[in-house]
């Protein structure tokens, strides 16, 4: 039997998102001193905070080496950042380990090449709407949203609702 999008959304323990292009647009900033700086939705940040409250492991699996992206995603309270990551599939696994989670119980959102291995493994592939065109054509869902314009949020809150745990917490910050 094939289960549906909504039906699977119940076997997900865990979440790991890349970074530029799905909890960030695609335009960074260069300062003059060389950092880069980058565009977050607060609503995603109040999606990832609840997820990690609600006692849902939270990955962040990037190729970027920007430690700013670290203290962003630490404040959220997500203890899993890996940084300058080359082979994503790696960071991926250790993350599994970590949590003593199979694959099938991570929904994992990517939206360009260095994402597609890790799209694979885990169980519930998602991208966002502006996520490259072979990366949509792997996913299970394409969120109306686009990277860094709420596409986290929608993928967590609809999990945690089939979970029922949205919207039970006080007011968390972001």
């Amino acid at each position: 039997m094939v289960r549906n999008f909504r039906e699977r959304l119940h076997d997900i323990r865990a979440f790991a998102f890349d970074v530029d292009g799905v909890c960030t647009n695609n335009t960074v900033l260069i300062s003059e001193t060389g950092l880069l700086l980058r565009n977050s939705n607060t609503r995603d940040g109040y999606a990832i905070h609840a997820a990690v409250r609600n006692q849902f492991p939270v990955a962040i699996i990037t190729g970027g080496r920007t430690e700013s992206v670290a203290s962003r995603f630490k404040a959220l309270g997500v203890q899993d950042v890996f940084l300058a990551v080359a082979d994503k599939t790696v960071a991926f696994e250790e993350f599994l380990l970590i949590h003593d989670l199979k694959a099938e119980q991570v929904l994992y959102m990517g939206d360009d090449w260095p994402d597609y291995d890790v799209l694979k493994l885990c169980g519930l592939p998602t991208c966002p709407a502006d996520a490259a065109p072979e990366i949509q054509a792997i996913c299970d869902y394409v969120s109306p949203y686009r990277g860094g314009e709420g596409c986290v949020r929608d993928v967590i809150e609809q999990v945690l609702k089939v979970h029922g745990c949205w919207g039970k917490l006080e007011s968390a910050g972001q």
